[in-house]
C-alpha cells in the first residue's frame, strides 16, 4: 500500500468516512464533491457549488468576466480550506469548457493553483469519454450514446460493450443555446450535423441517450412531477424516444414561473430548460435512439470510475453499496448471504427477481433490525425507495421495498410500493422478506441456528427440519412466521426434529436436490 493511499484511508476512517474529492470546474458552477464508501458505489458525503457562470460571455468576449473568476476563486479557497481541515488529500479538479475556451483561462488556472490545487485542464474529447465511463459505472453493460450537457458545450460519445466508443464535443452549451436559437432551430440542426461530420461520428444507436448534466437532471425533475411519480431521484428514469419528444415539445413552451415552480429546479435552470428542450428535440431527429435514461453519474464519477482496476469495475455495483451501507450499520454481509442461501426454498418455481436483488433486500432487511423499533420499517422502506442505489430500475425498488415489509410482517402494500411493480413480482419480493422474517426469528440469525435446520418444499408443503439438540427453537413466533410463509406459497407449514445423524443425511439430500435443479435450470 502506498503512503498516500494510507494516508487517505486512515484521514477517512478520522473523517467519518471521508476518503476523496472531486473539484468540476465547468461553465455554469463549480462544485466540490466529497466521497466515500465502496470505490465500486462510492456515496456523496458532501456536494457543494458556486454558480459562477464563467462562459456566460465566452461567444461575446471570447474571455470569462472577471466577476466571475472572483466568484469561482472564492468558492475555490473555501473548498480547498475545507479538504485541507478535513485532511483529504486524494483531490482531483478538473476544468471543462469555459476555462479552455476563454482566451484568459491560463491566468485563471494559474490562480487555482496558487490556492494549492491542482487543476487539471481536459479536452472535450477527454470530457466526453470521462462522463462515458461515469455512465458506464452506473449503468454496467448497457450500450447507447452519453448526451453530456454542461454550460459551455455538449458532449456525445458511443457505449458499446461497456467501453466508450470516441467522442464528439459540440459547442452547444446551455449559456450558448440562448444566442444560436435566435439563428433559427435550422442553425441549430446545421452545428449538430457538422460537427458530426468532423467528428467522422458513425454510430448507430442500439441503446439509449442517457442523459448526462443538470440541466437535463431538471427535464427528469419536470416530467415526474407531471407523472406524480412515486420516487424522488431522476437517476435512472427512462422513457421512449415518442415520450422524450413530447415532453421536449412541452417544455419548449412551458411558461418560465411553471417550470420554476417544480420542487428542486432552480431559477437558473428554468430559465435555460426551453431551449435545452428544443436541443432534446434536434438530437432525438438526428440520433433516433431507443429512449432516453437519465443518469446522475457522469464526468465526477467518471473520473473515480476510471482509477478503478478491471476487476474492481467488474463488481455488482448494487451489492457494492448496499453492502458497504449494510454493513456500517451492523449487518455483515458475510451472514446476509448465509441467510439468503438458507431461505432459497422459499423461491417461487418461476421467478422474476435475480438473485442480486433478493441477496440485496437481505442486506437492507437486516441491516433495518439495527435501527430502533418503533422506526425500522419506515426508514428500511425510503432507503429501498429513496437512497441512489446504482444499477436498479423503478420495480427493483418497488421489491426491495416488499421484501423489507414483509421482513416486519406486513403483506399489505401501500400505493407508492404498488404502482412501481407488477403483483407478481410484488408477490415473489414478499416471500422473500417472510423468509428472512422466519430465518432471523428462528435463531436470531446465529450461525449455528442456520446449520441445525433447513427450510425446503417438498410436495405441497413448506417443511421445516430441526435437528433435535434445538428443537426448543421452533417456538411461538416461528410457528407464526412458518404459517405466514406458507399460506403466501399456497403451502401447508410442516415441521420434522430430527435426530443428528438423520438430520445431516437429510441436509445433504436437500442441498443435492438444490445442486441438482440448478444445474437443470442452467
Amino acid at each position: 500500500m502506498s503512503s498516500i493511499t494510507r494516508r487517505n484511508r486512515e484521514a477517512a476512517r478520522h473523517n467519518g468516512g471521508y476518503s476523496c474529492a472531486v473539484i468540476d470546474i465547468g461553465s455554469n458552477t463549480v462544485r466540490m464533491v466529497v466521497y466515500g464508501g465502496s470505490p465500486r458505489a462510492p456515496s456523496v458525503l458532501m456536494n457543494e457549488k458556486v454558480t459562477a457562470r464563467l462562459g456566460r460571455d465566452l461567444a461575446d468576449t471570447g474571455r470569462m468576466p472577471d466577476e466571475a473568476m472572483e466568484l469561482a476563486l472564492a468558492g475555490l479557497a473555501r473548498f480547498a480550506l475545507i479538504l485541507s481541515d478535513l485532511e483529504i488529500e486524494d483531490v482531483q479538479t478538473v476544468a471543462t469548457a469555459a476555462v479552455r475556451d476563454a482566451s484568459n483561462g491560463a491566468e485563471f488556472l494559474a490562480k487555482v493553483r496558487d490556492l494549492g490545487l491542482s487543476p487539471e485542464l481536459i479536452s472535450g474529447e477527454e470530457e466526453a469519454r470521462i462522463s462515458a465511463m461515469g455512465v458506464t459505472g452506473a449503468f454496467p453493460g448497457r450500450d447507447g450514446v452519453v448526451a453530456d450537457l454542461g454550460g459551455g458545450s455538449l458532449e456525445l460519445v458511443a457505449i458499446r460493450d461497456g467501453e466508450p466508443q470516441g467522442g464528439v464535443s459540440m459547442p452547444l452549451g446551455t449559456l450558448r443555446l440562448a444566442a444560436l436559437l435566435e439563428q433559427g432551430e435550422g442553425r441549430l440542426d446545421e452545428v449538430i450535423e457538422q460537427a458530426l461530420h468532423d467528428a467522422g461520428w458513425d454510430h448507430s444507436i442500439t441503446g439509449p441517450l442517457f442523459m448526462v448534466g443538470g440541466t437535463w437532471r431538471a427535464m427528469a425533475l419536470y416530467a415526474m412531477h407531471r407523472q406524480s411519480h412515486p420516487l424522488s431521484d431522476p437517476h435512472g428514469l427512462g422513457m421512449t424516444s415518442a415520450e422524450a419528444a413530447k415532453l421536449a415539445k412541452r417544455i419548449a413552451r412551458t411558461d418560465n414561473s411553471e417550470l420554476k415552480a417544480v420542487p428542486r429546479v432552480s431559477s437558473m435552470r428554468a430559465a435555460i430548460l426551453p431551449g435545452a428542450a428544443v436541443l432534446l428535440g434536434a438530437l432525438l431527429a438526428r440520433l433516433q435512439p431507443e429512449g432516453l435514461v437519465f443518469s446522475s453519474w457522469g464526468l465526477r464519477e467518471g473520473l473515480l470510475n476510471a482509477r478503478l482496476s478491471k476487476a474492481e469495475r467488474a463488481q455488482d455495483p448494487l451489492l457494492a453499496g448496499v453492502g458497504q451501507f449494510s454493513s456500517q450499520i451492523g449487518a455483515s454481509p458475510a451472514v446476509s448471504a448465509r441467510v439468503a442461501g438458507w431461505t432459497v426454498a422459499a423461491l417461487p418455481g418461476e421467478r422474476h427477481g435475480t438473485e442480486r436483488l433478493r441477496l440485496a433486500a437481505t442486506m437492507l432487511a437486516l441491516a433495518s433490525m439495527q435501527v430502533e423499533p418503533n422506526l425500522r420499517t419506515t426508514q428500511a422502506v425510503e432507503w429501498a425507495l429513496y437512497k441512489r442505489w446504482l444499477d436498479l430500475s423503478d420495480t427493483e425498488r418497488g421489491m426491495l421495498a416488499a421484501a423489507i415489509m414483509a421482513n416486519s410482517g406486513q403483506t399489505a402494500m401501500p400505493e407508492a410500493i404498488a404502482a412501481l411493480a407488477p403483483e407478481d413480482r410484488l408477490h415473489e419480493a414478499i416471500g422473500w422478506g417472510l423468509a428472512i422474517r422466519l430465518c432471523r426469528r428462528l435463531g436470531g440469525q446465529s450461525r449455528k441456528s442456520l446449520n441445525v435446520s433447513v427450510l425446503a418444499v417438498e410436495g405441497g408443503d413448506l417443511r421445516l427440519y430441526l435437528r433435535s439438540s434445538h428443537a426448543a427453537l421452533y417456538g411461538s413466533p416461528t410457528r407464526k412466521d412458518m404459517k405466514l410463509l406458507a399460506e403466501h406459497m399456497g403451502l401447508n407449514p410442516a415441521v420434522e426434529i430430527l435426530s443428528k445423524d438423520d438430520f445431516t443425511a437429510k441436509r445433504d439430500e436437500i442441498a443435492d436436490r438444490k445442486w441438482a435443479d440448478a444445474i437443470s435450470a442452467k
